[in-house]
């Protein structure tokens, strides 16, 4: 799979305002949107961001150009996306505009939309640990193949997961940047072992068949997770409840300083 990239991830419809106005402007603009921030235009280029905190103890009257952060953080659409996060993680900047060459203003990325892109990845030690546990678990000789697996057929075996998790899994599958979940395959079974998110956005999005790295047990033995499934009260992923809550905290970007024109 090719590198993500900040132009994968980031938001292109980007509510912007315009260097000319004043604190009053903001705030008006702030509370129509919800928005805690915004990149700062003058004629077709950013120049700045102003954020609520940058309004503190300040006049309504106040022209943005006297309160603007003038040292602009940005990043490059073609960016990766691993690089995007450093620079939101050690600068505690939670929101990067996107720029081109020109600092024309292409979108914006943020913390959140760094983080959705760092979870649940599948790598081929996370597959190959994950036999070696089989091997000595329960004494089996399973193989390994890439294929499909019918997404109703999956047996869960988390009982929650995050619903900002899953909205960055479903913008994933429709961009075709979602990986291959892991599941065991035995008798009458499919144990879906990593990629819930990516399970429920597919169910979601009404994808039948999802890429998997598949597991493969000829023997019909029930699996300490089959049994905690059990335990658990899942039996599809309809039983699997969605939180909207307990955001996972990672971040990483690399950045560039523009200079105000």
């Amino acid at each position: 799979m090719d590198k993500k990239k900040v132009k994968d991830y980031m938001t292109y419809d980007v509510i912007s305002i315009d260097i000319h106005g004043t604190v009053k402007d903001v705030i008006e603009k702030i509370q129509k949107t919800h928005h805690d921030g915004f990149p700062v235009i003058d004629g077709d280029k950013v120049v700045g961001y102003i954020s609520a905190r940058d309004l503190l103890f300040v006049q309504m009257t106040t022209p943005i150009n006297d309160v603007v952060s003038k040292n602009l953080i940005v990043a490059d659409p073609e960016m990766d996306i691993n690089d995007a996060a450093r620079v939101i993680f050690r600068s505690g900047i939670q929101k990067l505009p996107v720029v081109d060459e020109k600092n024309h203003l292409l979108g914006i990325i943020s913390n959140s939309d760094v983080i959705r892109s760092q979870i649940e990845h599948v790598s081929p030690e996370k597959v190959f640990n994950f036999i070696t546990t089989l091997k000595k678990l329960y004494g089996v000789d399973p193989t390994l193949e890439r294929g499909t697996v019918p997404v109703r057929d999956l047996l869960p075996t988390q009982s929650k997961i995050y619903e900002d998790e899953l909205e960055g899994r479903i913008y994933e599958i429709k961009k075709g940047l979602a990986e291959p979940i892991i599941v065991v395959r035995r008798p009458g079974k499919i144990i879906l072992v990593d990629g819930h998110h990516r399970a429920i956005a597919a169910k979601h999005l009404g994808i039948t068949a999802l890429d998997a790295y598949i597991i493969e047990i000829k023997e019909d033995i029930e699996l300490g997770m089959e049994r905690t499934a059990h335990a658990m009260n899942l039996k599809s992923l309809d039983d699997v409840q969605v939180l909207d809550y307990a955001r996972h905290p990672l971040v990483a970007i690399t950045h560039r300083l523009v200079k105000r024109v």
